[in-house]
C-alpha cells in the first residue's frame, strides 16, 4: 500500500552546453532520494529536464552557425544522455521548447498582465547574460555579477515588469510560518537578510533585445523572461492549466511539489521569484526548496575557462557508474561544498567500495560456497556476539530513514557503512575459517555465515537507491530478488536450504600510480595536443616594416559602457600624448589587472569608431581556439622596456 505521494524536481539544466560532474551531482542526488522514497513505498513523481530559451543560447547558436532550436536539440540530447548514463530513474524529462509549455506560459503571462501584477515600463540597468539575471548598480560586486563573478553589460529597453515588491511582506510571512520551506537553514537566512529585509524590487519579465524566447501573446515584440518561463515548468508539465481547462491528472495528484532540489546559486529565483509568481496566480507553493552545495575541484569551482572541468562520462569510463555515484553522494556535506579529484575518487574506491563493501560480500559468498556448497543452513547456535550484529542490522534501516527524511544523504550512506564495518569486524571475531576446520563447529559456522548473509542482504537493499547496479549484483550473488522495505524489519528472510550464487568481484582495488598513468593517457587520447595553425604566405621585409609596433604603458583601463567585450585603454606610447585604443578582450581580463602593464600596439592603423569611441591602433595578443573555445593572452613585456621603443 502506498504511503502517499512524493514529487521531487531538479532544476532544469540550462541547455547551453555539456554538463560537468558538478552539474550532474544534482540529478544523481535527486535520483537517490526518489529511489529511497520508492523503496519505502511512496508514489513518486520525479521530474527533470532542460531550460532552452534565452539570450545566451541565441548567441551560442549564432556562433555555431545553427538555429537556436537546432542548438538546444543537440545540447538537450547530450544532457539526457548523461542523465541516463548515470542510471537516473526520472519519470519525465521535460524541455521548455515544448509547444504545450510555451502556450501555458503565454496564458500565465496574460493572466498576470490582466491582474495588474505585470505592467509595461522601461528597463535600465545591468544584465548578466550567463546567469540571465538583472542587477542594480548597488548589487554588483566589483562591477561584476554577484552570482557568477562575470562581466555585466548595460541594458536599456522597453520591458514588462512583475510587481515583486508587492510580495515582499507575504513572502517574509510565509517563510517565517514555514520554517522548513528553505533548507539548509543558512540558505534561508541569506534570502531574508540579503533580499527580503532591504525590500524586493520589481522584476523585469520580458526582453526585446533578442528573439529566442516565448513571445508575449498580446505584444509579440517582447519575449518572456527566461526565469518566468523556466520556473513554471515544475507546474506546467504535470498539467497546470490557467485558461479554464481542467488541470492534468499528475498536477492534481502531485502538486504542490514536496521538494525542489536546486543548486545554491539559483536559490533566489526559487525562493523569492517563484513563490511570488505562484502567489500572484493563487496557486499552492512547493513544500520545500533545498539548495544543495557545490562540488568543487581542489583548486576551486569547476570552470571551462580554468580548464579544471571533470565530466561524468569520462569519470564513468575510468571508474564505473556506481563508483562515481558513490563518490558524489557520500563526499558532499549537507550544507557545505565538497571537493573532487582523481586522487580522492581512487582513495574512496579503495577504502570503502573495495575494502569494506566488496571484501565483505566476497568473503561471505565465497565461504558459503566453500564450506556448504552454497546451501544456506539453519540459524541454530546464537551467541552474544551475534546479537550485537543482528541488532545493528535491524536498527540501520530506521537510522537511514531518519537521515533521508531530512535529505542528509551522505549521513544515510554512513549508517550503511557502519553496519558493513561491524560485519567485517564480526568476521574477525568469529573466525569462520577456523570453524570450518572441524565438523563439530560446522553448526556454529552455519550460524555465522547465515548472519553475514542476512547482513549483506539488508545492506544491499539499503544501498540500492545509491548504488543500484551494485545492489543488483549483490542480490545476484545471493540468488535473491532485491529485498523490499518491509523485509528489512526482520532478520531471517533467507530460507534454510536456499542456494546462493557464485562470488564476483564488485570493486577491484586500484593501484594509484598505475591509474595515474592510465588517466594521463586517457585524457591525452581524448584531447590531443592542438595542431598549430598553418603559416601564412610570405611577406617582404619592406611590407613588415610598414607595421609601426611600439612598446606602450597602460595608464588606465576600463570597461566600455553597454559593451560586454570592449575595454578602453589609455596608453603612454612614448610620444608625450596619451593614445586611446579599444580592444575586445573584456572576457579575458579585468581592467584593474592591466593598469601599469607594458604592452605592444600597432599604432599606424586607420582610426576606427566602436560604441561611439575612437580607437587609434590595435593591441597585440596571442590567440588560439582550443576545444571550441577561444584562448587569448595579451602580449606583455618586461616593465624595464621603456614606452615608445619600436619592435623590429
Amino acid at each position: 500500500m502506498s504511503k502517499g505521494k512524493f514529487y521531487l524536481s531538479t532544476a532544469i539544466a540550462y541547455a547551453s552546453g555539456k554538463p560537468h560532474i558538478g552539474n550532474t551531482y544534482e540529478i544523481v542526488l535527486a535520483d537517490a532520494i526518489c529511489r529511497f522514497k520508492r523503496m519505502e513505498g511512496y508514489d513518486v513523481y520525479f521530474q527533470t529536464g532542460t531550460d532552452e530559451h534565452g539570450q545566451k543560447i541565441q548567441e551560442k547558436a549564432e556562433a555555431a552557425g545553427v538555429t537556436p532550436q537546432q542548438f538546444v536539440d543537440g545540447t538537450a540530447g547530450e544532457i539526457k544522455r548523461i542523465w541516463d548514463l548515470m542510471n537516473t530513474s526520472y519519470d519525465r524529462f521535460v524541455r521548455t521548447t515544448d509547444p504545450e509549455h510555451e502556450r501555458k506560459i503565454q496564458d500565465i503571462f496574460e493572466r498576470m498582465l490582466a491582474s495588474g501584477d505585470i505592467y509595461k515600463s522601461k528597463y535600465e540597468g545591468w544584465y548578466c547574460t550567463p546567469c540571465e539575471s538583472f542587477w542594480t548598480e548597488s548589487q554588483l560586486v566589483d562591477h561584476k555579477c554577484p552570482d557568477c563573478g562575470r562581466e555585466v553589460k548595460w541594458a536599456e529597453e522597453e520591458a514588462y515588469f512583475f510587481r515583486l515588491s508587492k510580495y515582499t511582506e507575504p513572502l517574509r510571512k510565509y517563510i517565517e510560518e514555514h520554517p522548513d520551506f528553505i533548507q539548509p537553514e543558512a540558505r534561508k537566512n541569506e534570502m531574508i537578510n540579503n533580499f527580503l529585509k532591504p525590500g524586493l524590487q520589481d522584476l523585469c519579465v520580458s526582453r526585446t533585445s533578442f528573439t529566442w524566447g516565448i513571445p508575449v501573446r498580446s505584444d509579440p515584440r517582447h519575449v518572456v523572461y527566461v526565469w518566468l518561463d523556466a520556473l513554471f515548468n515544475y507546474a506546467t508539465f504535470p498539467g497546470l492549466e490557467v485558461n479554464g481547462a481542467p488541470c492534468g491528472e499528475n498536477y492534481q495528484k502531485y502538486w504542490p511539489a514536496d521538494v525542489h532540489l536546486i543548486g545554491k546559486d539559483i536559490l533566489r529565483f526559487h525562493t523569492l521569484y517563484w513563490p511570488a509568481f505562484l502567489m500572484s496566480m493563487g496557486l499552492p507553493l512547493p513544500k520545500q526548496v533545498f539548495g544543495h552545495p557545490w562540488l568543487l575541484m581542489s583548486d576551486g569551482k569547476m570552470s571551462k575557462s580554468k580548464g579544471n572541468v571533470l565530466y561524468a562520462d569520462d569519470l564513468v569510463e575510468l571508474y564505473g557508474v556506481d563508483a562515481v555515484r558513490y563518490y558524489v553522494l557520500h563526499e558532499m556535506p549537507f550544507a557545505s561544498d565538497g571537493t573532487m579529484s582523481h586522487d580522492l575518487v581512487i582513495e574512496r574506491i579503495n577504502s570503502d567500495l573495495a575494502n569494506i563493501l566488496g571484501n565483505l560480500v566476497n568473503r561471505t559468498v565465497s565461504m558459503q560456497n566453500k564450506y556448504f556448497g552454497g546451501v544456506v543452513g539453519a540459524n541454530r547456535t546464537l551467541e552474544p556476539v551475534d546479537a550485537e550484529l543482528i541488532e545493528l542490522a535491524l536498527a540501520t534501516p530506521r537510522r537511514c530513514q531518519e537521515k533521508m527524511d531530512t535529505l542528509h544523504v551522505a549521513d544515510a550512506i554512513d549508517e550503511i557503512f557502519t553496519l558493513l564495518r561491524r560485519a567485517n569486524k564480526y568476521v574477525d571475531e568469529t573466525q569462520p575459517w577456523v570453524l570450518g576446520r572441524s565438523e563439530e563447529t560446522k553448526p556454529r559456522l552455519a550460524t555465522v555465515l547465515y548472519n553475514l548473509l542476512e547482513t549483506v542482504r539488508i545492506s544491499a537493499a539499503l544501498l540500492s537507491p545509491f548504488l543500484p547496479e551494485t545492489a543488483e549484483k549483490i542480490f545476484a550473488q545471493l540468488n535473491l530478488p532485491v529485498s523490499d522495505w518491509d523485509s528489512l524489519a526482520s532478520f531471517g528472510a533467507i530460507p534454510e536450504g536456499h542456494k546462493i550464487g557464485q562470488p564476483e568481484i564488485l570493486f577491484a582495488r586500484i593501484d594509484p600510480a598505475k591509474k595515474a598513468k592510465e588517466i594521463e593517457a586517457f585524457y591525452a587520447a581524448k584531447h590531443p595536443a592542438p595542431v598549430s595553425d598553418p603559416v601564412l604566405p610570405d611577406v617582404t621585409i619592406d611590407e613588415f616594416a610598414k607595421c609601426d609596433m611600439r612598446v606602450c604603458k597602460v595608464l588606465s583601463c576600463e570597461n566600455v559602457k553597454k559593451s560586454e567585450r570592449l575595454l578602453k585603454f589609455t596608453l603612454d606610447d612614448g610620444s608625450g600624448s596619451p593614445r586611446q585604443i579599444l580592444s575586445g578582450i573584456a572576457k579575458f581580463y579585468k581592467p584593474e589587472e592591466l593598469v601599469g602593464k607594458t604592452v605592444v600596439a600597432i599604432l599606424n592603423l586607420p582610426t576606427r569608431k566602436m560604441m561611439g569611441l575612437e580607437s587609434n591602433g590595435m593591441l597585440i595578443s596571442a590567440v588560439k581556439e582550443e576545444n571550441g573555445e577561444e584562448k587569448l593572452h595579451l602580449l606583455m613585456l618586461d616593465d624595464a622596456v621603456p614606452a615608445g621603443y619600436k619592435l623590429c
